[in-house]
């Protein structure tokens, strides 16, 4: 933590007037951009060891600590499916004797009648102490219907970027002489048995603006990847470009797909020779699935079917012959959800569709069935008022595997059948008593008049206001649904129940620009009308306070990722409301964004900065440049990685540094491995949960003032 105290040391180093930094040259502090270097690292170490000084300091942080790290081992967690695969299930399994993991197999089977028997394939800890690697793991992509041969993609440190390598599941070892690429952001699948699909980084040209794969090529089995055939290329100015197949029962179909912007798709058909035909989707409509040969995409725009025109956020398909034929397949509908719905989840089983929808943000399943004279929908029988998530479904037969569970419910794995009734196969232990809280839903009013939902923890019989902890992120179709309190969204595990246990209340707050409502929910807080988000945020707190539920100044915004733009924004614009920002791997200096790593890929939800219009409206609330020098500002707590190669280090680096030149309270932890995920394990996960607690009760808990 670099508090007011701190002032004298920050001027050794800063200016004491910070210029409006609308150019790189009026900013001080882009020397912190740099990742590794020895200056930059100094500084970072520096605020790491100032902030734990004062934070594991507080009573509750060895307890919380404790905690967190017992609930996160904890071994009877649900060992949900990565895969299924035929008759078999594959899983990672964390604990406190495998903090990377077991990648582990057991029969379908056994893994439904609630005991499964396992096979380890690979341990990654072990793996990575045999070969002087701090492997995180990626995941596997395993060919079907065999899945005898996987891609292995394992990231060194937990970076976005990964090494791939071809592994055996019968013989239980990576293969000799397989398929390998070495670390990169690569875009890797199967063509077939003996082919894949990559694109990689293969130098000068190879890769977009944004630091993707630009090209596309076949590489066979056995030859030099110099010698890969190019079927597709993007432009340097794409987001990325890749390929990759769904089988179809027995059919395999082949795709590769070109990504202009984040919003928008050029997908084409793949033939066996390496051609393409381009689908007929409409650019920003979502590649869903694929079923009974046909194409099943969500709308993003409204689309004339032959019933009619279909409305944004509606399934619609085509059929996958009709393009291979050169003919023009005519769309039609498949599922229409209501107008307080938005489908969050598709997934295709051996006959049927899946469809995860949210009503109101409560979580339903439903299954379609295609028929001759349409498609049925059927609402399947599961817990109501909860958080519905697919884990996977059977390739073979018709059954879905998806999780229920809400803030005070622990989560229960559900086999659920087309037909029968769904089956619990394992749940995971309730770590408190939820007979001490209560949960409602409530409603905001925004500033245009849009009506926003929240969800609302706190103590039963709670006496007068609480501070309160709102947890929203308000970007990229992303919605927030609510899970259980040891789970909450900080990457930081149990935070949101060490908070309500202290007594306090905790807020899931659903703004626009996530997928909550479907398209218009994102659409409405696009580029210019970003600020929106902000608005619907700080009408959530007003609600709160209006209630007397909460007093401003008692109130902590948090945010992950884009979620940074908006804590840094709403503490900008609203000083008199906040008390404390929580900021993970987080977007800050939107000025220079688009020129660190990923963030050329997130102009489509932003804005382009070297645009003048854009930079018009950008700059109203980018949060960089619009931090202030005054002394009643909220202290913020920044937490991120080092290796995170999506979101740069810089963005939180620079405005810690503005925030000690301006001689006001922050607190700063920098992990040096995890990625954008911050955590590469379960250690660091609780102490950051325990870090965090600390933060709070010392800056908005009942006795902060």
């Amino acid at each position: 933590m670099v508090a007011r105290w701190a002032l004298a040391a920050a001027l050794a180093f800063a200016p004491t007037t910070i210029a409006a930094q609308d150019t790189d040259a009026d900013d001080p502090y882009i020397w912190l951009e740099e990742i590794q270097g020895e200056r930059a690292l100094a500084k970072v170490d520096q605020w790491n060891a100032d902030t734990e000084a004062v934070l594991t300091d507080q009573p509750e942080y060895p307890l919380a600590k404790a905690w967190a790290k017992q609930i996160l081992d904890d071994t009877r967690q649900i060992a949900l499916p990565d895969a299924i695969q035929g008759d078999m299930v594959t899983n990672l399994w964390r604990d406190a004797d495998n903090p990377r993991g077991l990648w582990r197999i057991a029969s379908l089977e056994s893994y439904m009648a609630g005991a499964p028997e396992w096979r380890v394939l690979i341990d990654v800890d072990k793996l990575g102490e045999d070969e002087g690697q701090s492997w995180v793991w990626h995941g596997a992509n395993c060919l079907a219907p065999d899945y005898a041969r996987c891609l292995i993609a394992l990231s060194p440190g937990g970076t976005d970027a990964d090494v791939v390598r071809e592994f055996d599941v019968t013989t239980g070892r990576f293969v000799d002489g397989g398929f390998t690429l070495p670390e990169a952001k690569s875009n890797v699948a199967w063509f077939d048995e003996d082919t894949l699909f990559v694109g990689t980084d293969e130098g000068e040209g190879s890769l977009t603006d944004s630091g993707y794969p630009r090209l596309v090529k076949l590489w066979d089995r056995g030859t030099d990847f110099s010698t890969a055939r190019q079927i597709a290329e993007g432009e340097q100015a794409d987001i990325s470009a890749s390929g990759f197949s769904v089988l179809d029962g027995d059919t395999r179909w082949r795709f590769v797909n070109r990504s202009p912007s984040f919003w928008t798709n050029q997908i084409s058909l793949v033939k066996a020779d390496g051609s393409t035909v381009p689908l007929p989707l409409p650019e920003d409509a979502e590649f869903e699935a694929v079923l009974n040969g046909l194409v099943i995409a969500k709308l993003n725009s409204a689309l004339e079917t032959t019933g009619g025109t279909e409305q944004p956020g509606a399934l619609v398909a085509w059929s996958l012959q009709s393009v291979l034929d050169g003919s023009d397949p005519a769309p039609f509908a498949v599922f229409r959800p209501s107008d307080t719905q938005a489908i969050e989840e598709v997934a295709a089983s051996e006959t049927k569709l899946w469809v995860k929808v949210l009503d109101d943000v409560s979580g339903k399943l439903i299954e379609l069935s295609p028929g001759q004279s349409g498609w049925t929908a059927r609402d399947m029988e599961l817990p109501a008022n909860s958080t519905v998530q697919i884990a996977d479904t059977s390739g073979t037969g018709d059954t879905a595997f998806v999780t229920v569970e809400s803030m005070l419910t622990p989560p229960t794995l559900y086999a659920v059948p087309s037909e029968g009734e769904a089956v619990a196969i394992a749940s995971e232990p309730a770590q408190f008593d939820a007979s001490k809280f209560t949960v409602e839903q409530k409603f905001a009013t925004s500033k245009d008049g849009t009506k926003v939902p929240y969800y609302l923890v706190r103590p039963k019989d709670a006496q007068g206001p609480l501070p309160t902890l709102i947890h929203a992120y308000g970007g990229f179709r992303a919605a927030q649904t609510p899970k259980y309190l040891t789970a909450e969204p900080y990457r930081s595990g149990p935070l949101g129940l060490f908070w309500v246990e202290s007594g306090n209340a905790y807020v899931l707050a659903n703004i626009r620009g996530g997928g909550e409502y479907g398209p218009r929910w994102h659409e409405d807080a696009l580029r210019e009308k970003r600020q929106n988000s902000f608005d619907d945020f700080h009408a959530v707190a007003d609600d709160l306070v209006a209630s007397r539920l909460t007093t401003p100044g008692h109130i902590a915004a948090s945010g992950r990722s884009n979620g940074g733009v908006l804590v840094g924004a709403v503490a900008n614009q609203r000083p008199d409301l906040y008390g404390a920002i929580i900021s993970g791997s987080p977007l800050i200096d939107m000025r220079r964004y688009n020129k660190l790593l990923a963030g050329a890929s997130w102009m489509a939800e932003y804005g382009n900065p070297d645009v003048r219009e854009d930079w018009a409206f950008m700059r109203e609330w980018s949060p960089y440049q619009n931090m202030s020098d005054g002394p009643d500002v909220p202290a913020a707590f920044y937490y991120l990685s080092t290796l995170d190669d999506r979101v740069h280090p810089g963005h939180a680096r620079k405005a810690a540094a503005k925030h000690e030149a301006y001689g006001q309270t922050f607190y700063y932890h920098e992990y040096r491995e995890g990625g954008h995920s911050v955590g590469s394990d379960h250690e660091e996960d609780a102490k950051r949960a325990a870090l965090l607690l600390s933060y709070l009760n010392r800056e908005i808990g009942k006795d902060a003032d």
